[in-house]
């Protein structure tokens, strides 16, 4: 962890001819200035007054409700920019908010440039991000499952290399089980085989794992949930719950969804998060099952039994897969636990969107019934006759998947020395993560070995526009096509 700099004042300047930093009390308009009751409504007050109409209700306890209002209108006035102009420490430390494959991989970019950086991430089990693999044991039987990314192609060389390296240490194998389009009622088609589709040999959780075999110049600091930052002193001063995370000369935002809009709504990046507030996150229901008896999926003479599959006209399933085949090939057999993954439509997971920290017990069972009863829909089978699981586990991802993106690799703010990295600045998948994670900390070693100062040389991504992503309900894989040519590249929406 960096050490606190020397006391000096942080001096803000303004931003593009903007006004000088100056923190002023703000009203809405003209002389109207936004009363809150008790109870969460307003009254307008001109020159200070109060309407004398308007009854002063009783003192009640503070509600969320209320909370929500007041955030809600507080973000919508115009941030100050903070513009740094103490110089850099000698030895610069950068502060990366998330352990996804795009914040290791900005990790990684910085120490090959002998920077330090720590790399703070809320996953219990471990880093990744949805790169994730679960393994339980279930009546005396071991069940493993991909419950995020199934699967990834690569068509950047760069990302290629990686991929490489992965097959070298046996970390990444070709999944050559049959993968295809599977139509309600049955009917399924193979996918051509126009590229490599690989999968992680165990899992994709052992992929995350070995991104962390740092030199010494990245440190990991999880489970944390930073929840403010605030620019001190020339530098960036992070905190957790009011428990101070360590201060650093830059900041690197490599996750997204409310939690990311909510830390950078005051923080005095106004450019970052307007950028980061225009995007649009679709929600998938994830459903773990398994099956003492084998499912009865289509099969294709000697490639086997279908292994992974694109569902179609299947409101509440959009694909489904089966890990023992894919994970375990040389365990399977018929006395072994099938373990499928299946995942819900966009559709169907903002019609039932809830919060996913907390989800109602109702709202669990709706959704399990429905999805075992759309898996039996896409199979062919009558209803009620899909085996029984004997163990299930649900899981919503309230952020899976960009409807929309900016298209460039990675968003910097020199002035207020801080960026964004992430997959969904191209597109949704595996290989956009990392290409976004490794153009950012190369990115920012460019800028310290600059000094900062011609920081307006430095500024990338601010102003671009969103463009809507295609087929946004399971993703794309780059250089995969289907017979209709509609699914291109990712990891089902969850990359």
């Amino acid at each position: 962890m960096a050490a606190l700099a020397p006391v000096v004042l942080l001096a803000f300047e303004p931003f593009k001819n903007s006004a000088p930093y100056v923190r002023k009390s703000r009203k809405l308009s003209g002389n109207l200035t936004l009363l809150f009751t008790a109870k969460g409504r307003s009254m307008e007050s001109r020159g200070g007054g109060v309407s004398r109409n308007a009854k002063s209700p009783a003192p009640r306890k503070s509600n969320s409700y209320r909370s929500s209002r007041r955030s809600a209108i507080k973000k919508s006035f115009s941030q100050e920019q903070v513009s740094f102009t103490t110089p850099l420490t000698g030895e610069p430390t950068v502060a990366i908010i998330g352990g996804g494959l795009s914040g290791l991989l900005c990790a990684a970019a910085l120490e090959e440039r002998g920077i330090r950086s720590t790399v703070f991430d809320t996953g219990i089990h471990g880093l990744g991000g949805r790169m994730g693999t679960r393994e339980v044991f279930e009546s005396q039987q071991q069940l493993v499952f991909d419950h995020a990314a199934q699967f990834f192609t690569a068509t950047d060389e760069r990302f290629q290399k990686l991929v490489d390296k992965w097959l070298a240490d046996g970390l990444v194998r070709e999944w050559k089980g049959l993968i295809g389009e599977l139509e309600a009622g049955g009917h399924f088609t193979p996918l051509p085989s126009s590229c490599v589709k690989y999968i992680g040999a165990k899992g994709m959780r052992p992929l995350a794992d070995s991104l962390q075999k740092f030199s010494g110049l990245v440190e990991i600091t999880r489970p944390c949930w930073i929840s403010k930052l605030e620019p001190c002193n020339g530098m960036w001063h992070l905190s957790e719950r009011e428990k101070p995370r360590g201060a650093f000369d830059a900041i690197v935002i490599a996750h997204n969804g409310k939690c990311a809009n909510r830390l950078l709504s005051s923080s005095g990046l106004p450019l970052l998060y307007r950028q980061m507030k225009g995007l649009e996150l679709s929600s998938i229901w994830a459903l773990l099952a398994a099956f003492k008896d084998p499912l009865p999926v289509p099969r294709d003479g000697a490639l086997g039994a279908v292994e992974g599959a694109f569902v179609k006209g299947v409101d509440s399933v959009s694909w489904m897969a089966n890990n023992t085949s894919k994970l375990l090939p040389l365990h399977a057999g018929p006395r072994v636990p099938e373990c499928w993954t299946f995942f819900s439509t966009a559709g169907y997971g903002k019609r039932n969107k809830v919060p996913q920290e907390n989800i109602p017990s109702v709202t669990a069972e709706k959704v399990k019934m429905e999805m075992l009863e759309g898996v039996e829909a896409a199979l062919g089978l009558s209803r009620g006759t899909l085996p029984r699981p004997f163990y299930t586990r649900l899981q919503l991802w309230g952020a899976a998947l960009p409807t929309n993106t900016l298209g460039v690799h990675c968003i910097f703010d020199p002035y207020g020395r801080a960026g964004i990295c992430g997959d969904w600045l191209l597109g949704s998948c595996m290989e956009a993560a990392a290409l976004s994670g490794t153009s950012l900390g190369n990115h920012l070693a460019d800028y310290f070995q600059s000094g900062g100062t011609r920081p307006e040389e430095f500024a990338v991504g601010l102003h671009e526009t969103f463009r809507s992503v295609a087929g946004h309900d399971i993703g794309h894989f780059p250089g995969l096509q289907s017979k209709e040519s509609i699914l291109t590249a990712s990891n089902l929406a969850i990359c």
